[in-house]
């Protein structure tokens, strides 16, 4: 009997990047244009296309066993799930994001408790109500569903509560940040009960471990090298190894081979200088997982 482990993927912004780390982990991933269920080539995983505000939801109510979301979707939603591992996905731009309380430049609010009986805009809608009240600050915030930069600039609202990464969007806009509300960043999450089911437990874990693997190796290569046993001490005051290198005898007496990891900008200035130190038959080769 198969597993049938139901996987939420998600829809949108984080899809392309999704499938990208899916790729990376080992997971052969494609979708019609038109359809909503991804295919992928593990027989165990049932994937659907959702929206990644409604993940979370769906995951704690046992719709999904487990998705893929951002931090911030979870706190909007309230919801109770586990967050099994972090996904950064560090190619597509996409880390550590921030929400972001927002006013025009020309504003008098100088802090949060100015904004008292002020309306304010924001996709985020539950968790900006919640904040304001636990600060027992009174604001009037409505749902927003786009150009909410606009809003505040035309006058239509006081504040905006929106997500930037740089913060160069709102200074466009001629907008400045009051204060930051909450960081997020993308999160596999999973339903509670599924993690009680040994098999789905398993599962889920061992495609953490590969996600995890997948990005400890983003931006990183492996370099071999044969080094005379006299030379080795120059080569490893060169090497700024993750860990110690891999150093290992070869058949020819007095000859060492040298593995290591590390980050990709760095080979081109170190390979010149570790052949001047007596490194040869210099290898530099792609990763796709880095496991501890």
């Amino acid at each position: 009997m198969s597993l049938n482990l139901k996987l939420g993927m998600p829809k949108g912004s984080l899809q392309e990047a999704t499938f990208k780390m899916f790729g990376r982990a080992g997971f052969a991933v494609s979708v019609g244009s038109r359809s909503y269920f991804p295919s992928i080539d593990d027989p165990e995983i049932d994937a659907v296309l959702i929206r990644a505000q409604e993940m979370s939801r769906y995951v704690e109510e046992g719709v999904l066993d487990c998705g893929i979301t951002g931090d911030d979707w979870i706190l909007e939603n309230g919801s109770d799930v586990v967050r099994v591992c972090e996904l950064l996905y560090a190619k597509s731009g996409r880390n550590r994001v921030r929400w972001v309380l927002a006013v025009p430049n020309d504003a008098k609010i100088k802090t949060v408790r100015d904004l008292k009986n002020k309306r304010i805009a924001t996709e985020l809608k539950g968790f900006t109500e919640r904040y304001f009240k636990e600060k027992r600050i009174p604001v009037k915030v409505e749902f927003s569903w786009g150009a909410t930069e606009v809003k505040v600039g035309s006058g239509l609202v006081d504040a905006i509560v929106e997500l930037t990464e740089t913060g160069s969007s709102l200074r466009a806009n001629n907008l400045r940040i009051v204060e930051t509300l909450c960081y997020s960043t993308t999160q596999f999450i999973a339903n509670r009960k599924a993690l009680k089911d040994p098999k789905k437990k398993k599962k889920i874990e061992a495609m953490a471990l590969l996600f995890k693997s997948a990005i400890a190796a983003q931006g990183k290569v492996g370099l071999k090298m044969n080094v005379r046993q006299k030379n080795l001490g120059a080569v490893l005051k060169i090497l700024p190894a993750m860990k110690k290198p891999t150093i290992s005898h070869l058949s020819e007496k007095g000859w060492l081979d040298v593995d290591t990891i590390l980050e990709e900008l760095e080979v081109k200035h170190l390979i010149p200088r570790l052949k001047d130190a007596g490194a040869q038959g210099i290898i530099e080769y792609p990763l796709n997982k880095v496991i501890d």
